[in-house]
């Protein structure tokens, strides 16, 4: 089957997680995504673990990609890269605001080339604005957006969240962006030019809480477990001493919670009688529910509520997410080998397509694997190429 991409050029200056994971979505989708890197290298290539001299994380985000590696500070390199550009469909770049300016690479540089070019740039704070220079990773914007405000217990410290949410959140919005972009290029012929803030991204993704402040001028708090419009909607231990997450978002989930705790009694107090109230008293219900789970196995438990239809789950580790029969029923996990002896195990692309999953070709290239194969389609033969290596232009 034909991939909804293929034959669409992307060009990738990205280096971790939020222009790479872009590139790697559209990889997976089919399109070709030439990841330019610097002669050092994505600085992902260098991140833990490390199987057989190779990143895992960097395999993961950079499969199914072509690696062309120039100095682009070097005249060559730029124009160079910028003949490559006139090739391409798109431009994901997640360099500080002005960096590719400076390297002669910005969007009014390339649409004199190119002016049909979808061109997504990521940054921490945008392309405008008084923060736009200042240095924006995952955690800094979790607390400058304020993501990390409203959780953990009331007057603690707020936890780091276990994922790199901004960097993921900006990855999507900027797959989102090209992806509108081309289309636009489609059916309109034109270019466009996105710019995407790992802050805003966290911002606008934190729907309940903005819409609470800007609806009501209420400053949203730390709410620990606890749900921010339902009750019960929480995590509870259990008897086993683990964790299981228990929502009755309605009147008729709540009756069966009620009854296989055997808590019956607690419809007809007018605490409990509605979604509205529920909340409103959640201090009052929370510990007659905590009290009757602490009863109850977690398995059993869970096993009783899904046959009632209430929503929940216990807590799992990755090994048990990655592990249970749905998942591998759903053959989330693949093996992806570089054809050398070399092989990793990954989680696939989450989307199924016809039923089936989306096949990962290639693993990650080295550092400008694909770099000769690339600069011939621009006219440069064996002995340019050598000539170009020796100066330190490419590897």
């Amino acid at each position: 089957m034909t991939r909804p991409l293929e034959g669409i050029r992307v060009i990738e200056f990205g280096n971790f997680i939020a222009g790479p994971f872009c590139g790697m979505l559209l990889a997976d989708m089919g399109a070709e995504v030439i990841k330019i890197e610097p002669l050092t290298g994505d600085l992902a290539r260098a991140i833990p673990p490390i199987i057989d001299k190779k990143s895992a994380a960097f395999i993961t985000l950079n499969r199914n990609k072509k690696s062309l590696a120039l100095d682009l500070k070097s005249n060559r390199g730029r124009s160079l890269a910028l003949e490559i550009l006139k090739t391409a469909n798109a431009i994901i770049e997640n360099n500080r605001p002005g960096v590719m300016q400076r390297l002669g690479l910005g969007e009014e540089d390339v649409k004199k080339i190119n002016n049909k070019i979808v061109y997504t740039s990521v940054s921490g704070f945008g392309q405008t604005g008084e923060l736009k220079n200042r240095a924006g990773i995952n955690l800094i914007i979790e607390a400058l957006s304020g993501t990390l405000s409203v959780m953990g217990e009331k007057g603690e410290i707020p936890p780091r969240p276990g994922l790199q949410t901004a960097d993921i959140l900006g990855a999507m919005f900027a797959t989102y962006s090209t992806l509108s972009g081309l289309i636009g290029q489609i059916k309109h012929n034109q270019g466009m030019h996105a710019d995407v803030s790992l802050i805003e991204a966290s911002i606008a993704s934190a729907v309940w809480e903005t819409t609470e402040y800007l609806s009501s001028g209420v400053v949203p708090e730390q709410l620990g477990h606890s749900h921010r419009a339902s009750a019960p909607y929480q995590l509870f231990e259990t008897d086993d001493k683990r964790y299981i997450a228990i929502g009755a978002p309605s009147d008729a989930h709540f009756k069966k919670l009620m009854d296989i705790l055997d808590l019956n009694d607690l419809l007809g107090n007018p605490k409990f009688i509605s979604y509205s109230s529920r909340k409103e008293n959640e201090k009052d219900l929370v510990p007659f529910v905590a009290n009757k789970i602490k009863d109850f196995n977690s398995s059993n438990l869970e096993i009783k509520l899904t046959e009632a239809g209430i929503p929940c789950g216990c807590v799992r580790n990755y090994e048990e997410a990655l592990s249970n029969p749905h998942s591998i029923q759903r053959q989330l996990v693949t093996e992806i080998n570089d054809g050398q002896g070399s092989k990793i195990k990954t989680v696939r692309n989450p989307v199924l397509i016809n039923n089936k999953p989306i096949k990962i070709n290639n693993f990650a290239p080295e550092l400008g694997e694909h770099s000769f194969e690339i600069l011939s389609e621009v006219g440069i033969d064996e002995g340019v190429f050598s000539k170009l290596v020796s100066d330190g232009v490419a590897i």
